[in-house]
Parts: structure tokens; sequence; C-alpha cells
């Protein structure tokens, strides 16, 4: 009689990068901890300059008891720490989540089944964002909050996994989008599509995104009320360097039009010249990043 033992189980790393974060990230990390099954390991990328004294010493406990890898990253980049978990991981599929996020109760078994059925694909989680519910949404009407499995053609940064290697071989993370990262997933999700990658999208894998006040993308500002590039700058970058650039180049030029055809620029105009200024500082970094072509991770460094 032939002993037919089960197909082992895939095993996954979740990444957390994390800037600027103290209670939330701590009750973050606890319920990924917690799942049932649990991921294999739990990789923190910290660039917060200073925690508090209570965050700090939780942080302490939960590495020595196994719960989580902490690494330091003194220089905030989103890609930059992505890449650091990326390169870090043990794992053979890496889950990339926010340190502001409640996962359903079998994340973890969602992702791993989900790449079962799609092999080399990258999986894009249910987001749901605060004031969303759930739809059925599918096609042109698509959102993340969707209840559809389907094909996509972006994903959340904060909820999607892919295998590891895979990602590696196409370069993870271009750590040219600087700031607020604007457009990082889109440009990955190009990049992916021509190297063969799809990506699936599976409501059974999902969050809630608690978007935290402080920190992460919020510490570079609200895009509407800043001066500072930090969120015109990725768009810009990603448009200059995309596939179809004489198309793009005109989209670019016309951004910073839309940018002050909001609703919020129409009640307070006195903020569209600062909106300009940012718009315009933005396309000039971008320019300066574009020039110096994508910053990509060598396959040979992510190998361990």
């Amino acid at each position: 009689m032939t002993d037919l033992a089960p197909p082992r189980r895939a095993t996954l790393s979740v990444v957390v990068p994390t800037y600027g974060r103290d209670a939330i990230l701590i009750e973050t990390l606890r319920c990924l901890a917690s799942l049932e099954p649990p991921p294999d390991e739990i990789v923190v990328v910290d660039q917060t300059r200073q925690h508090s004294g209570t965050t700090e010493q939780e942080l302490r406990d939960l590495e020595r008891s196994g719960k989580i890898r902490w690494l330091l990253r003194r220089s905030p980049s989103i890609p930059g720490a992505m890449n650091d978990g990326l390169r870090a991981a043990t794992g053979e599929i890496v889950l990339f989540c926010d340190d502001d996020v409640v996962p359903v109760a079998d994340f973890i078994r969602a992702h791993i089944e989900a790449h079962r059925r799609s092999p080399g694909s990258i999986v894009a989680g249910q987001v749901i964002q605060p004031g969303e519910v759930p739809a059925a949404l599918i096609g042109s009407e698509f959102e993340f909050r969707s209840t559809v499995p389907q094909v996509a053609h972006e994903f959340i940064g904060c909820n999607f996994s892919l295998s590891r290697q895979l990602l590696i071989e196409v370069g993870g993370f271009d750590e040219r989008f600087v700031g607020a990262g604007f457009r990082y997933e889109r440009e990955l999700s190009a990049r992916a599509s021509r190297s063969g990658l799809g990506i699936m999208f599976n409501p059974s894998a999902s969050v809630r995104h608690l978007r935290a006040s402080q920190g992460g993308t919020r510490a570079w500002g609200d895009h509407l009320r800043t001066i500072r590039p930090s969120h015109a700058v990725g768009e810009y970058y990603y448009l200059l360097r995309a596939r179809g650039r004489s198309g793009r180049l005109r989209e670019a030029l016309a951004r910073p039009l839309r940018a002050v055809r909001t609703r919020h620029h129409l009640r307070r105009p006195w903020w569209i010249p600062v909106t300009l200024v940012a718009e315009v500082a933005g396309f000039l970094w971008a320019l300066a990043l574009a020039a110096s072509g994508p910053k990509l991770l060598n396959p040979e460094s992510g190998s361990h």
C-alpha cells in the first residue's frame, strides 16, 4: 500500500514595514502572531527614529519570544523597507501588509490557498478602508472592497503576496519612488505583468485598513494641504518612466491642473498656489530621478 503524504504547505513570511507608529503597530503584530495558522515568520522593518518607551519594550519582548524578527532601517523609504524585508524573509511566499491593519482569522490560509490555485501570480487581498463596506464589484466597477474573485491589474501595498523568488527575479521594488512612494504598486504591477506574472484578487484574504492618522504615508503630510512634493513626485516619476511615454508625458503635463480641480481647492482657493508649487517641485524632482534610471534589487543580493 502506498502511503500518500499530504502535500507540504508552502512557507510564508509576513513583512511589515513601519514608520512613526507605536500602539497600533503592536496591536497589528499581536493580531498577525495570533492567526491560525500563523505565518512562519513576521519580519518587521522599522524605520521609526524613536519609539515610546512602552513600544520599544514591547517590540523587544516580541523579538525575544520569537514572534517577530525586528530589523532597523534609519533612512525612511517605502520601497527600500520592502526590499529589506524581501531580502531578509525566509518563506517561499512573502506577504506584505501595513502596520495598521486588522486581518481576518484565516488570513494566512487564504493567501497560501490562493497561491496553490494560481502559482506564479501576485495575490491581491481585499482591503476595507474606513467607511467602506464590501460589495460585489467586478470589471470596470472593481474596487479592492469587492467580494468577487477576479483578475486584477494592480494591488494595494497594504495586502498582497507573491513568490519571494519571483519578486527577486523581477527586481523587487523600485527605490526611486521616494517620499510617500505614490504609484510604486502600479509600476511593479506593470513590470511583473511584462514578466508573465498575473494578479489574482482574492477577497477571502481580507484586511480592515485603519488608516492611522499619524505615521506611515501620513508622515509626508496631506497631499491637498502641503507644499512638500513628497506625494506628487511618485506620480511624475511613474509617468516619465512608463511605456507609451509620449502619452504619459502629456498626462504628466496635465496633472497640475487636475491637482487643483478638487472640491477642497474650490472651497479653499488659497491652497491652489501652494499645491502648484508642490506639483512643479515634484515634477523637477521626478525628472532627476528618471534620468538616473530605476533602482531595483539585484537578484544576487536577495539570496540567502
